[in-house]
């Protein structure tokens, strides 16, 4: 191993539990213990413990599952009632030790105005008859209740009541319940969720979201004192010394219901600031609590608590530093936290661990790889959110996520196994045929290395000189770091099976590549956009981000979907000055991009007062700039020294006649898509 990783690989103490190193895999939601969405009451999920304890077997120091509500979603059970859970979890508590790692369980009293409702459910809560009717099954009211009537950070069309003290009273008696039955199960710890990225405790601390007039609203100490009773219920169930942590954000980054604050923007805090995180995190370990795992935000600034590839490596690592002075107890710090980094933060008494989530998804074995000295083996989270946390929002529409992408998250675009090994897994095939892989995009490499992988003989053939298709473009500008990893981990993967690959090489007869079954991988093409001056002063959006055609000062960019506000992006980075014209009524309008993704583009543009034209047609592209016509149908007149088009795409397959068509050759997707597409089709062949 590097000498730099070594303080990663020291043990450290939460209260008397030692752990063997500074490596914590942080929550995701999706991945409790007890079940998330996809059955009615709580249960021991084994996918989960399957998935953790893989992680257990690859060195990791301590996890800490994603949330358990202390009320289940549906059927409204409490996390005690279920004993036959507790009976099982001690069993894999057992299976966990003998690793060596360390497990605390991560409850939570609730998400309040930050549950990411459903759109239909938005329209139910909304018809007081049947809100009522379906309450044993799911309880909207209660699931969105917040410290005061509060608008829900989803939908403008719903109003969250506030939480009763009886309500509160209960809950704080099911945590001291709850964290008994998890020591009798051989838990290690059980960390409260959370003063953390806006969900309920927090929304109890902050002045902008609780104006209650009770014990539990106004002074410092009553903003604070529900996530206090809660440690101090546990500790006099289950004794000073059982270990009890908190998921905490050191400052909010807000400046209003719905918008956050981007790295660098000078902003008046709404919510928790420096100062007063200086003062509660003090006040939550007298309390009790025995560690801060610790990043900031809320779900109005949610790309700080669940980063995209936006925003700066190792994000938090200043703000929970800087906390970890006014503490004594252990504090973690997570949020695009890269290994060297994090170990001299730990090496200098910065930190105290570091927090990693992600990355798990990516590559269960990061952490063995990394003390192995393969490095380069390790496939990188690219900090997409496409399956993992995929819950999406644009104006008029609440939480945009399928119900089947809501009850299965955690799962990950680059390798569909995670979370779903009874659907996803590699046998050997029955029978070794040839395999013709044609595209030697994403989609095609990936395809030819399960086929490789179950035994078959593969040809991969590429028409170009390069590897990686339309990725490469997608990959290229500046803050895709980890995109153009993926690419040179994709063309070092691809040299350690027996695939022939042809570069070079464009398919056009099937029938003479002589092979058994033909996959097609050629991707798509980019629409053209039906107007004056198109063809003649447009620039394709994979032209520009190749870098074949330069652009000036001015660029409008036509087309504020993700590859366009992409786009607008990097020329604001580059120092240029973007336009964005689009026609819908937000940017972004996707149902499958998380809101921590797109918020944090819109939030930027607004807060760098990049010009941006919704609900505007363009009518003609012309040397000097762009003609527009807006929702009144007035003209408008951009100037521009470029124009970018970036208006979709359409899918390409060289043929589709006695083949296998995967990813954007059949239907223009995401990465999710095609790679979990070629997997589809390479389990079966």
């Amino acid at each position: 191993m590097d000498q730099k990783y070594e303080a990663l690989f020291t043990p450290w103490k939460i209260g008397n539990v030692e752990i063997k190193n500074r490596i914590v895999l942080c929550p995701m939601g999706g991945t409790s213990l007890f079940g998330w969405m996809e059955h009615t009451g709580n249960h021991f999920d084994k996918e989960a413990a399957k998935f953790f304890l893989e992680k257990a077997n690859n060195n990791v120091g301590l996890i800490i599952p994603g949330i358990a509500p202390i009320r289940s979603t549906f059927m409204g059970q409490w996390l005690y009632q279920n004993k036959k859970m507790f009976a099982e979890l001690k069993e894999f508590m057992d299976e966990i030790h003998k690793t060596g790692a360390k497990l605390f369980i991560q409850i939570t009293a609730g998400m309040g105005r930050s549950w990411a409702v459903p759109t239909p459910l938005v329209m139910l809560h909304n018809m007081p008859v049947v809100r009522d009717i379906i309450k044993p099954i799911i309880n909207i009211p209660y699931q969105s209740a917040s410290p005061s009537e509060l608008p829900s950070r989803w939908s403008d069309k719903m109003t969250c009541r506030a939480l009763t003290v009886k309500e509160i009273k209960e809950i704080v008696d099911a945590f001291a319940k709850t964290a008994v039955l998890c020591k009798e199960a051989g838990v290690d710890g059980v960390e409260v969720h959370a003063v953390h990225e806006g969900y309920l405790l927090d929304q109890f601390t902050m002045n902008y979201t609780n104006k209650r007039t009770d014990e539990y609203g106004g002074s410092f100490e009553n903003r604070y004192r529900f996530a206090t009773d809660i440690v101090k219920a546990i500790k006099a169930a289950c004794g000073e010394d059982y270990p009890v942590s908190l998921r905490y954000s050191v400052e909010s980054k807000v400046k209003d219901f719905c918008v956050g604050a981007v790295p660098g923007e000078e902003y008046t805090e709404l919510g928790r600031d420096m100062a007063e995180s200086e003062k509660a995190a003090k006040y939550l370990q007298d309390a009790g609590y025995d560690m801060l795992n610790a990043d900031n935000g809320t779900y109005d600034s949610w790309y700080w608590a669940h980063p995209p590839m936006y925003m700066p490596q190792n994000c938090n690592l200043e703000d929970v530093a800087h906390i970890k002075k006014f503490v004594d107890i252990p504090v973690v710090c997570a949020g695009r936290m890269e290994p060297d980094v994090g170990a001299q933060a730990i090496a200098d008494g910065r930190i105290d661990a570091m927090g990693v989530a992600r990355q798990f998804l990516a590559d269960a074995e990061w952490v063995t790889k990394l003390i192995e000295d393969r490095m380069e083996d390790i496939r990188p989270c690219i900090c997409c959110h496409n399956a993992c946390f995929n819950m999406a929002h644009y104006k008029g529409v609440a939480n945009a996520q399928s119900i089947y992408d809501a009850s299965h998250i955690a799962r990950c675009a680059l390798d569909p196994r995670v979370m779903q090994s009874d659907k996803y897994k590699l046998e050997p095939a029955k029978k070794s045929k040839h395999i013709a892989v044609i595209g030697g995009g994403i989609g095609g490499m990936e395809a030819a290395i399960v086929c490789a992988k179950r035994g078959h003989k593969v040809s991969l053939y590429e028409k170009s000189d390069k590897l990686g298709g339309v990725f490469i473009a997608a990959a290229a500008p500046s803050f895709k770091e980890k995109d153009r990893a993926l690419i040179a981990w994709y063309n070092r993967e691809i040299q350690k099976y027996p695939i022939d690959v042809h570069m070079n090489t464009e398919v056009t007869d099937i029938a003479a590549l002589g092979a058994d079954e033909v996959i097609v991988a050629t991707g798509a093409v980019a629409n053209k956009l039906p107007v004056k001056g198109a063809a003649e002063h447009g620039i394709e959006a994979i032209d520009f981000l190749l870098g074949n055609k330069p652009v000036g000062e001015n660029v409008v960019v036509v087309g504020g979907g993700l590859t366009g506000c992409e786009i607008a992006y990097e020329l604001y980075l580059q120092g240029k000055k973007p336009t964005i014209v689009e026609m819908q009524n937000d940017l972004i309008v996707s149902d499958k991009i998380c809101l921590a993704n797109t918020s944090f583009l819109r939030d930027f543009f607004a807060a760098n007062k990049v010009p941006v034209y919704l609900e505007t047609r363009t009518t003609e592209i012309r040397a000097d700039g762009v003609t527009a016509a807006g929702k009144d149908g007035r003209e408008i007149n951009i100037p521009a020294d470029n124009v970018i088009l970036s208006v979709g795409y359409k899918p390409s397959p060289v043929t589709t006649k006695g083949v296998h068509v995967i990813g954007d050759a059949k239907q223009v997707g995401s990465l999710r898509t095609v790679i979990w597409q070629a997997w589809d089709v390479a389990m079966k062949l």
